[in-house]
């Protein structure tokens, strides 16, 4: 794409994740901890003066209809009424159904690059608004740093976690994060818990259910806990361990098994998108 500018996407973590009931319209209440790592997608954007919003690519696994980062663009275009539009590709990393966030990363960082490359010049707060009905975890992107989230993901605050690497592995399932919560047998009644700061995984509702539907899950956390602090990211299937150093996420790397992939990444104080220009005052 000439003209083409690339913004990252990075995945996130939850370093923890309780769930503590069931809104009436069949949301679930949360209580979680989101952190960002530096491994992601790259969200690649040309503006066009024209007014079309398309995408140059096709992304497997992702029909056109329910491409996150298309129907961002829109929003933001309806809502501001820009001439510009945009053409968007997305270079994936992150696996679907990873429970990293990938889909809610890409539409966040839309949200901001296009904030920016079509001087609409909206809030992060008007941003974060607008993210929320793309999917529970992109406004945490458009907030931009670790952040204790509650209600359906929307209530965010900000949140100070020791520095860590992280060891992530990918198992080769991909988790529909739908079917999860809307499973019979899930937890709904946690009790809330006070947060001050996290430097270890504390632990994910989700986990044990996903394991029992997803034999690789359980397998590749078990295997994971022989060597870490370790736990489920999300809704899965991916699973991470949390080190104080590099060295440390590496030599765990390097003792997996054969059969087993992943990735080591560093915890992120902040998107870095965060500084962006051309933010309103909120």
């Amino acid at each position: 794409m000439n003209g083409c500018s690339g913004f990252p996407a990075p995945a996130k973590l939850n370093l923890m994740l309780r769930v503590t009931g069931r809104r009436a319209d069949g949301y679930h209440l949360l209580q979680t901890v989101f952190r960002f790592i530096d491994f992601g997608d790259t969200v690649w954007i040309r503006r066009r003066s024209d007014g079309l919003i398309r995408r140059t690519r096709e992304l497997p696994g992702v029909a056109e209809a329910e491409d996150l980062t298309l129907r961002a663009a829109r929003v933001l275009k309806s809502v501001t009424g820009t001439r510009f539009g945009a053409d968007i590709h997305v270079e994936k990393r992150l696996p679907v159904g990873g429970g990293l966030g990938g889909g809610s990363s890409d539409a966040a960082t839309t949200l901001l690059a296009l904030n920016h490359l079509w001087d609409t010049g909206l809030s992060r707060k008007r941003l974060q608004e607008l993210a929320l009905p793309l999917g529970a975890d992109v406004p945490v992107f458009v907030f931009g740093s670790t952040a204790l989230a509650g209600g359906i993901g929307e209530k965010l605050e900000p949140l100070t976690v020791g520095p860590a690497w992280y060891l992530v592995l990918v198992p080769p399932v991909s988790v529909a994060t739908a079917g999860i919560f809307q499973h019979p047998e899930l937890k709904r009644d946690s009790e809330a818990v006070k947060i001050q700061g996290f430097s270890v995984p504390a632990g994910n509702d989700l986990e044990p259910l996903v394991c029992s539907l997803y034999p690789e899950v359980g397998r590749h956390l078990a295997w994971l806990r022989s060597v870490g602090e370790a736990q489920m990211s999300g809704s899965g299937a991916c699973v991470f361990a949390g080190f104080p150093d590099e060295a440390g996420a590496r030599r765990a790397m390097a003792a997996c098994p054969p059969d087993m992939r992943g990735f080591v990444a560093r915890g992120l104080d902040v998107h870095p998108l965060h500084g962006l220009a051309d933010f309103a005052e909120d």
